[in-house]
């Protein structure tokens, strides 16, 4: 029998097994890494896409499913939302939040419920797919209140099967449809890349698990800014360096036949309609936006 040091297939590293949302942040998600170069292409089936960075083994979950398997170890490392952290209260290291989805985990109740804008003091029925979220509010708020568990259109149980609920909203307008009140907030949640501890405690698949969050944080870097270029008199040169907010320091290089210099920064893309205007006033000339596709600081 060979020794499994002479056997280069036992001693290679298994495959870093990542979990892919199913549903509604799948999208999102398979955006940002086909920005970063790294597009799914489908698999024999569906359940299990390709994707191609070596030693990576993919699977599409459910986000819950995706909190529950990172947390038993049978997937290393996967997107979900801190919502599904936080209810299945799992014990998974944040390596990156991409800032994608964002919801608010919140309490809301028809109108009519409310006493003096308040939930009244009285036994309540909350409807939710956050138990034990939603049991932590009960407890916090010193409510006398029992769960009642859906599985999705949480919003159409009160008044007749429910008093209130506890469900998750990105802006609000299906809560007004059903003429709900936000009564509280339970937290904030975006997508995020959680990892396991076992595999953060593997060189190997650290290495690969940070490789990953550095090339999608490039991403995410370059949505948020714009490379602008232009061109400067060596008379305004300080008025305009000192209007930009640059990363770091713009890059500054000479023009041909010393007719100024060519200034270029990766600014916020936030602050470009002020920026343009404020620099044609100080002086520069010739401007250029270009919008990057990946920085990495």
């Amino acid at each position: 029998m060979p020794d499994s040091k002479d056997d280069p297939a036992a001693a290679a590293p298994r495959a870093t097994r990542l979990a892919l949302p199913k549903g509604a942040q799948e999208e999102a998600v398979a955006q940002l890494l086909a920005d970063a170069g790294l597009r799914l292409r489908a698999g024999p089936r569906d359940y299990r896409p390709e994707l191609p960075l070596p030693g990576f083994e993919v699977k599409r979950l459910k986000a819950r499913d995706v909190v529950t398997m990172v947390a038993a170890g049978s997937r290393d490392v996967g997107f979900a939302g801190a919502d599904w952290i936080a209810e299945q209260e799992a014990d998974l290291v944040e390596r990156l939040d991409t800032g994608l989805d964002p919801v608010r985990i919140v309490a809301a109740a028809p109108l009519a419920l409310l006493v003096d804008g308040r939930l009244p003091a009285r036994p309540l029925r909350v409807a939710t797919e956050y138990p034990r979220l939603a049991q932590r509010w009960i407890e916090r708020r010193g409510l006398d209140a029992r769960i009642v568990r859906s599985h999705g259109a949480t919003e159409a149980f009160p008044p007749e099967d429910a008093d209130l609920i506890v469900d998750n909203t990105a802006s609000g307008a299906t809560l007004r449809a059903q003429q709900l009140v936000e009564v509280d907030l339970l937290m904030e949640s975006t997508t995020r890349l959680w990892a396991g501890r076992a595999a953060l405690a593997d060189p190997v698949q650290r290495a690969r698990i940070d490789g990953l969050a550095l090339l999608l944080a490039s991403v995410l870097e370059a949505r948020r800014r714009v490379l602008l270029e232009m061109n400067v008199e060596a008379a305004r040169l300080d008025a305009v360096v000192a209007a930009l907010p640059a990363m770091r320091q713009p890059t500054i290089a000479p023009l041909a036949g010393g007719a100024g210099f060519a200034v270029k920064a990766a600014v916020p893309r936030a602050a470009l309609p002020r920026l343009v205007a404020e620099l044609k006033e100080r002086g520069a000339s010739d401007l250029v936006v270009t919008a990057p596709t990946q920085i990495v600081p």
